[in-house]
């Protein structure tokens, strides 16, 4: 990366030496960082300024090293730094702003050269008081002189207003070194407390506030039964506790009323617990037919399936890796060119018909109709505009890299008139890129234009070349195709001219993948290696602006997984295929895992080589100890991961995949499936919403020159409405049939065998196996005094309150499982949920002494009106956020 893009908000701020005094952990340390304004002229308005702070609390500090330090930039002082007095949890240090503000950026000053106490992780919370801080970021500096500045969240969860903060607290969590202490150099905050700003936005956010509160209060109301409290502070108050619609749902599933019960002992009124499933089943019915649960189902992740495609074709593509493959969407062709099958280069050039699932060799030798020699490791990209396939790069075997042979040479390939043309020779001669493997193109077919990124140049080889020599990194060229030219945009961080004011850099890369966005005009690049060094940078690049941006800093650690694995994103340093769609704003990326990998390299004799998709990496043997696929998903959207499709295969071998009767495939849980592999090739029919993946490298030890031909389809579903509404229906049908086996199991038997099969999807194991659990409640031994018709409690009765539900699957399961992190119904569709999290505190959701207090105070029927208010709030879940209830509960913030 260039220092441009961490250079500091106000480039003309200047760091004057502030004298300091030091005091005691709790008392304020006073200081300003800011620029004196001269002349006394007002300096303009803007939302971003540098804000004054000062050292409010800290952890500890090293003696020397205190932590008013940070209010001065000092970058050739190497005492100029607050450390810690050890590195063991927690350490921190709290500024306090002079006033609430709303704060938008932090830099981190360095000192002059890499240092071991530089903080690897932290993250920053703040808040109006120092108690009671959200986090505003997680991240990591990296480690070297070049400041760095991060944006910091500035708005409440809603992102509805703006989030004033007075006390911002920064927790170092790993330094560089890990056995040093942590150290932080300088520090700058930037944003806008000008009150005449500020308290406007410190208005809203109060009144955000009060509304949460009252909100929180009327959703307790509600669920302990105190239905007077709860109007009465809606109508005081005229805040709605939720949607009109959501309330409907609440009157059919969880009303209750006032009835008056007498018996030989007691005369008393009591709640009785009323709704209707079947006007509730109806009722949610509607509710997805309006698509109120739409944005649920956008934010679930896709349900994948391999397919292999077994082809009609007399003649097909043979082994191989190293190989490029195009996709022409609009006549739904996929164009196949080149790789290496293990011994050598080939120059054919295939054309794949998805409609009429069929190949068809259109060049069997490319160099002999005027194309391209024998070649891999090469790039392509499709011209929608003129139909034009554009290849350029190559990998070159040490013996033959000679002056006379090193040229960059760049091919056309006329789709209409199926023929080959040479554009030049060497683009090196012309402006562009010198001979590269291991790049990355992409196509703007708005503004004809191919852009160009990364790889490793290739060069002459000497009879006087070290391994030591330092690999050369190109950088960012573009091709204008109308008028044939070349342009440099940015130049490798190691370039000659990388070091000139007016010249722009980027840490160049191998490895890496690239695609562009048509709409929002930028190239997205993730990961990568550069000599030793994985790189696990995002970026983005505004092709229009050049403005550079690292996505995984500004949104960090935003992601899901599929099941228990930490990292968010995927593995940065290894094969790496991505794709894009432009209407869904997603990016795709299919990685194979080196973390279970055990590598030896084959590398030809006088070849210093790293870790790269080039046909020296295709020739390199790995031993598969427990190798895995992952795909994975990024929302450009919500800035998310999402890990969709994992799977681990253990020690591989030509015999393992081969016992499959299917070369280059396993079997998963799922059926068959790809084989992990290396040198193979991805491409999206973004018309049908399809991948497809051809060949490659297993990396098979006993068979060191095995490749590929594997042709593999892979769909991507999110669920769809009838799958949710299947869903809702089983969980109101399943309470139903909890209640009905409690007082008629006869009536129940015929229920689950009618009603409940019916929503169950039986070709899914996890859902029979739940339904086959039901049918053990028939038999279970219910205590049935509750359900008499005068349903009255006595204090006896409240004894032995725990004995009512005697099944462990019912409330008492539901609170065990929650707690385990297992949803009880366990369903692919619904995620796993703690009790807080579902909207239901531990006193609504399980039988306890304090639920039997409550019974003997209510009258006892609240076991069955807690049940479905737990029913309740998992269904309100799949509602838009904006409609229903908080999610926290009040006895959340009470602790005793």
């Amino acid at each position: 990366m260039s220092s441009s893009s961490t250079s500091s908000p106000t480039d003309n701020s200047s760091h004057g030496s502030v004298a300091l005094s030091s005091f005691g952990a709790i008392n304020a340390v006073s200081g300003t960082n800011t620029s004196t304004q001269s002349g006394g002229v007002q300096k303009p308005f803007s939302l971003s300024e540098l804000l004054k702070f000062e050292i409010y609390r800290y952890s500890s500090y090293s003696p020397n090293y205190l932590p008013e330090n940070v209010l001065v930039d000092c970058p050739n002082d190497q005492t100029s730094r607050w450390s810690a007095y050890t590195n063991s949890p927690p350490q921190f240090l709290t500024l306090k702003l002079r006033r609430p503000a709303i704060v938008k950026k932090i830099k981190f000053g360095k000192f002059e050269k890499s240092h071991v106490c530089n903080i690897k992780k932290f993250r920053v919370y703040g808040g109006l008081e120092d108690d009671h801080m959200v986090l505003l970021l997680e991240g990591g500096l990296k480690n070297d002189n070049v400041p760095e500045v991060f944006n910091l969240r500035c708005l409440t969860e809603d992102g509805s207003e703006n989030l004033p903060i007075l006390y911002l607290k920064i927790v170092p969590l790993l330094s560089w070194g890990p056995s040093f202490n942590f150290s932080i150099w300088y520090i700058e905050l930037h944003g806008q407390d000008d009150p005449m700003y500020t308290s406007a936005r410190m208005k809203n956010y109060n009144t955000l506030r009060e509304v949460e509160i009252i909100k929180l209060c009327l959703k307790h109301f509600r669920q302990q039964g105190y239905m007077s409290a709860f109007g009465a502070l809606q109508d005081q108050t005229n805040v709605q506790l939720e949607h009109p619609l959501i309330s409907e749902l609440h009157k059919y599933l969880v009303r209750s009323n006032l009835s008056y019960v007498r018996s030989w002992f007691y005369n008393l009124y009591l709640q009785v617990v009323q709704g209707d499933f079947e006007k509730a089943e109806r009722f949610i019915a509607e509710c997805i037919d309006e698509g109120l649960m739409d944005e649920y189902l956008h934010k679930q992740d896709y349900k994948h399936s391999w397919h292999m495609k077994h082809t009609e074709s007399e003649i097909k593509p043979g082994n191989r890796g190293g190989h490029q493959l195009v996709v022409d969407s609009k006549k739904r062709l996929i164009y196949l060119y080149g790789g290496w099958d293990g011994y050598q280069d080939l120059s054919d050039l295939w054309v794949y018909n998805i409609d009429e699932d069929e190949w068809s060799l259109l060049c069997e030798r490319s160099e002999l109709s005027s194309g391209p020699t024998p070649r891999s490791c090469h790039k392509m990209v499709f011209d929608p505009i003129s139909e034009n396939i554009f290849m350029l790069g190559r990998y070159l075997d040490n013996s033959i890299r000679t002056s006379e042979y090193i040229k960059s040479d760049f091919y056309l390939y006329d789709t209409r008139g199926r023929n080959w043309m040479q554009i030049c020779d060497d683009t090196s001669q012309v402006g562009g890129p010198q001979l590269v493997y291991d790049h990355q193109m992409c196509m703007d077919a708005d503004k004809r234009t191919i852009y160009v990124f990364g790889g490793k140049i290739l060069t002459p080889r000497s009879v006087n070349a070290t391994a030591s020599i330092e690999p050369e990194y190109s950088g960012l060229f573009s091709y204008h195709i109308a008028t044939n030219t070349w342009a440099q945009i940015l130049v490798d961080c190691h370039h000659a001219s990388a070091s000139q004011a007016d010249v722009m850099s980027i840490k160049s890369r191998i490895t890496h993948c690239m695609v562009f966005h048509t709409k929002h005009r930028k190239l997205y690049i993730y990961g990568g290696q550069r000599g030793k060094e994985d790189l696990d940078e995002f970026l983005s690049y505004d092709v229009d602006t050049q403005a550079i941006s690292v996505l995984n800093k500004e949104h960090p650690h935003h992601g899901t997984t599929a099941g228990n694995e930490a990292k968010f994103e995927p593995s940065s340093g290894y094969t790496l295929r991505a794709t894009i769609d432009c209407e869904r704003d997603e990016i795709y990326i299919f990685s194979v895992s080196r973390s279970a990998c055990k590598e030896s390299r084959i590398i030809p004799k006088g070849i210093a080589y790293f870790q790269s998709l080039s046909k020296v990496k295709d020739r390199r043997d790995i031993q598969h100890v427990d190798a895995s696929n992952s795909f994975w998903v990024y929302s450009l959207r919500s800035h998310k991961w999402s890990r969709i499709y994992y799977c681990r295969h253990s020690g591989q071998d030509a015999s393992s995949i081969s016992r499959m009767n299917v070369l280059g495939a396993s079997k998963g849980d799922e059926g068959l499936e790809p084989c992990p592999r290396y040198a193979h090739q991805l491409v999206y029919d973004d018309v049908a919403n399809n991948h497809y993946l051809f060949g490659g490298n297993p990396g098979i030890c006993q068979q060191q020159q095995l490749r590929l031909d594997d042709f593999w389809l892979l769909r991507l579903e999110k669920p769809k409405r009838d799958e949710i509404l299947k869903h809702c229906r089983f969980l109101v049908r399943k309470l139903r049939y909890e209640e009905m086996a409690r007082q008629d199991p006869l009536k129940a038997m015929q229920y689950l065998q009618n009603h409940i099969a019916a929503v169950i999807d039986h070709s899914d194991a996890e859902q029979l196996n739940n339904f086959h659990k039901l049918a053990a409640l028939l038999f279970k031994t219910h205590d049935t005094s509750l359900d008499r018709e005068s349903s009255v409690t006595t204090p006896a009765l409240c004894t032995g309150a725990e004995d009512l539900e005697t099944d462990p699957e019912m409330i008492a399961k539901h609170k065990d499982e929650m707690a385990d992190g297992m949803a009880p119904e366990n369903l692919s569709m619904e995620s796993n949920e703690s009790l807080v999290s579902s909207g239901i505190s531990d006193a609504v959701s399980s039988p306890s002494s304090s639920t039997c207090t409550k019974r003997a105070r209510t009258d006892g029927t609240s076991e069955l009106k807690n049940k479905r208010a737990f029913l309740f709030n998992k269904l309100v879940q799949l509602m838009p956020p904006s409609m229903v209830q908080p999610e926290r509960n009040l006895s959340d913030f009470v602790v005793m």
